[in-house]
């Protein structure tokens, strides 16, 4: 399986940018995709991820009622839409691809695409 992130940006506070993360070489064992990120000093967090197969979802509290997480089977494609941004969303967001139905550590992930860097900034 390879995961293309792509997406990211320079973005004012209270901005938005939508992240893709495309999956090639999806089989059926392959459940979710997820979203982490990864700040400066800072130890790799989980975001959000999504049930390829039913569309069941987590978020991270930090994120709910900002982000939206969804997907496109017909194109092995997961979407991470990100509204009110903020400066503490400034990350490298990397996304991931587990036969974990919820995969919400990132012990379930068995493989991770390159990262996309969002920055918050005014």
């Amino acid at each position: 399986v390879q995961l293309q992130a792509s997406g990211g940006g320079l973005v004012q506070p209270g901005g938005s940018l939508r992240l893709s993360c495309a999956a090639s070489g999806f089989t059926s064992d392959n459940d979710a995709i997820g979203w982490f990120r990864q700040a400066p000093e800072k130890e790799r967090e989980g975001v959000s991820c999504i049930s390829m197969r039913d569309g069941s979802t987590d978020y991270a509290d930090s994120v709910k009622g900002r982000f939206t997480i969804s997907r496109d089977n017909s194109m092995d494609t997961a979407y991470l839409q990100m509204n009110d941004l903020k400066p503490e969303d400034t990350a490298v967001y990397y996304c991931g691809a587990s036969e974990v139905v919820i995969p919400t550590r990132q012990s379930h992930y068995e493989f991770w695409g390159q990262g996309t860097l969002v920055t918050v900034s005014s």
